[in-house]
């Protein structure tokens, strides 16, 4: 299946911004934010660093509560496996976690071989 997102969260994206190459990834962390504006670069405030994030469509409209808009943002931790490929995560991927590729605004993401570290990875055929 996936990482924990549910599709229906995820109806007013309009776009996915990746600020790396998501081919040379092979899994991405993904959660939703709450965030003050339905585009632009969020801030980030994780350990690690953000590799990606959702862009709202003009129709979205804002948590009546709290006035945020929730956007998915892509990220990764130190001890992931681009940057520890014999670490934790070499031969499975955090629940979060999904392969970038399945990755389409609307769509939550899968995990595939790639991402469970069962099939070549980008990050070893880098090194």
């Amino acid at each position: 299946m996936s990482s924990l997102l549910e599709e229906a969260a995820l109806t007013d994206e309009a776009q996915i911004v990746w600020l790396e190459d998501p081919e040379n990834l092979d899994y991405v962390r993904q959660a939703l934010d709450k965030l003050p504006r339905k585009g632009g670069k969020p801030r980030y405030a994780r350990d690690g660093r953000m590799v990606g994030y959702s862009v709202l469509n003009d129709s979205a409209k804002p948590n009546p509560d709290s006035g945020l808009y929730e956007r998915r943002v892509f990220f990764l931790l130190p001890h992931d496996r681009d940057a520890s490929p014999e670490g934790a995560y070499a031969h499975f991927s955090p629940g979060e976690a999904v392969d970038p590729s399945t990755v389409a605004p609307g769509k939550v993401g899968q995990k595939t071989d790639r991402s469970q570290g069962r099939a070549p990875s980008a990050t070893a055929a880098s090194a």
